[in-house]
């Protein structure tokens, strides 16, 4: 295994994605990677999606930021690597929130899958370090966004 290689493990927490955005596991999969692709910084290790729902975030959220509402969603980063036996660490984890992501959605004319997609990359540049607290930040990770959305 490389030093650069990811691995990128979706896991659905709440089935009603799958009824909400078909192929949704495959979705947030190609997302997560071509983000990671275009993020990475010689960044070894995998990359868990996890789709779960309004009340989990809402906790995680609460529990982990001190906001006690749900978003759409949350990362958290870990150093990655290559244990000694091979087997990849976590770079992170993304958690997106099933009834936050399909309100957005609506509100703003888009497809959930898009909307899914979009929130999955995003989360990944988080994982790599990208931030958007301050203006050019935001600028810079919104080109980069845009950037991986249109390949």
């Amino acid at each position: 295994m490389g030093v650069d290689a990811i691995g990128i493990v979706v896991r659905v927490d709440a089935s009603r994605w799958r009824r909400a955005v078909p192929g949704v596991q495959a979705l947030a999969e190609r997302a997560a990677c071509a983000a990671a692709v275009k993020a990475k910084k010689h960044h070894a290790g995998e990359i868990a999606v996890v789709l779960s729902d309004d009340a989990t975030v809402r906790k995680l959220n609460r529990d982990y930021r001190g906001k006690d509402k749900p978003t759409n969603v949350l990362s958290f980063p870990n150093d990655g690597g290559v244990d000694p036996d091979g087997a990849m660490a976590p770079l992170g984890d993304v958690v997106l929130a099933l009834e936050t992501v399909l309100a957005e959605a609506r509100d703003q004319g888009k497809r959930a899958g898009d909307h899914l997609s979009h929130l999955v990359v995003h989360g990944v540049l988080h994982l790599f370090g990208h931030d958007h607290l301050k203006d050019a930040e935001a600028r810079r990770m919104e080109a980069l966004e845009t950037k991986i959305l249109a390949g």
